[in-house]
């Protein structure tokens, strides 16, 4: 009897050691299928392979442009508008003249003064010869050698005065829209229409006092206007400041530009692009392939890491920090961080970590331009 309730004993612990054991192997299998079925889903991503690219440094400023000579063209006195001798933006010749005020009143005194000028003439030549044979004294002659010198300079005044009433054009250029009308009055300083000289043409801009060490006149320099997408404009540097701003420490330089067919025009805004040093050769990436965090930014390397199911390499995620140098249009230059022939993550890395598996899908690319333009929708 104890031997058979020692089996049955040993039979009912084996029992249930074995049902706890099974239930324990049971509910590790279960964990594992559940943890197995929330593992990272593959990510779909777009990928490509680095390649060492020219890169030439320059300088980036903005800037306006403006006329060598440019001036808003206005009458020294006041008076009415007699003639109009030009049509809004024509181009015209250094001394053509533009308005005419009326001038009758002035001319006639100028007249007067200069009848009275020359009879003083006349009568100090007479002097001259009398004074010879002593017919008259000194003093009369110097008298009147005076009043000749005070008669002429009447006269220059009053032509001063005449000439005032006429605006000529300062130098030669184009003119822009007509300000006055015939008949109309005019007051001092009013503008009758601006005048610039657009050939050659200067572009002022700004650039940090760092950057003086870089540059020197006759420097190439090369400006992008909105107004002409796609377009290049090739100039020099003409002058540098002499003094920086204390305020900004930013230095004045100014670039002179060939503008024979007028397309640049003052007030233009201006992106101005000057090649400093030699080109090298760096990483350069779309900068959608960079993230930036304060920490230091970072992108994500495509490596193989076994075979799936199919056989197919497994392609997973890996993250690494990167050095970045200058940007030119959709590029970033990478100094340090990946190489030659390694394959980044360029668009959809906001969903990835370390060891995520990824699917290449490269249908859809960012844009790699280093000079993209506007493009009208």
């Amino acid at each position: 009897m104890m031997l058979k309730r020692m089996v049955i004993m040993l039979v009912s612990v084996a029992l249930t050691f074995g049902a706890v054991f099974g239930f324990l192997a049971f509910k590790a299998g279960m964990i594992s299928r559940i943890m197995a079925a929330q593992s990272n889903p593959p990510q779909t991503v777009s990928t490509a392979v680095v390649a060492l690219a020219a890169w030439q440094p320059r300088l980036e400023a903005v800037g306006s442009a403006r006329a060598v000579n440019g001036a808003n063209l206005s009458s020294q006195i006041s008076g009415i508008v007699s003639a109009i001798h030009f049509e809004s933006g024509a181009d015209v010749k250094q001394g053509s003249p533009l308005v005419d005020l009326i001038a009758q009143d002035d001319i006639a005194h100028l007249e007067a003064l200069k009848a009275t000028t020359e009879l003083a003439r006349l009568t100090y030549e007479r002097d001259q010869r009398l004074v010879r044979t002593k017919a008259i004294s000194e003093q009369t002659v110097d008298s009147d050698k005076w009043t000749l010198k005070n008669g002429e300079a009447q006269v220059a005044q009053q032509q001063a005065l005449v000439d005032y009433k006429s605006i000529k054009a300062p130098f030669s250029g184009r003119l822009g829209i007509r300000q006055v009308d015939l008949g109309q009055f005019l007051a001092a300083g009013t503008t009758v229409v601006t005048l610039q000289q657009l050939d050659p043409i200067y572009v002022d801009f700004f650039l940090p006092e760092q950057a003086l060490a870089q540059i020197k006149v006759g420097q190439h320099v090369a400006a992008k206007i909105d107004a002409y997408p796609g377009h290049a404009f090739d100039g020099a540097i003409s002058a540098i400041n002499s003094l920086v701003d204390v305020a900004t420490r930013n230095v004045q330089i100014r670039a002179t530009f060939k503008n024979p067919d007028s397309r640049l025009l003052p007030g233009m805004f201006a992106t101005v692009d000057i090649d400093v040093g030699s080109a090298q050769r760096l990483v350069t990436l779309p900068q959608t392939a960079i993230a930036y965090n304060s920490y230091g930014n970072i992108l994500f390397l495509v490596e193989e890491k076994g075979k799936d199911a199919a056989g197919k390499p497994r392609l997973v995620a890996r993250q690494t920090f990167v050095t970045t140098g200058e940007t030119r249009g959709d590029q970033v230059s990478v100094l340090s961080g990946v190489k030659e022939g390694d394959t980044v993550v360029t668009a959809g890395q906001m969903k990835l970590r370390n060891d995520t598996p990824i699917v290449v899908n490269n249908a859809v690319q960012p844009l790699n331009d280093p000079n993209p333009q506007p493009v009208d929708r």
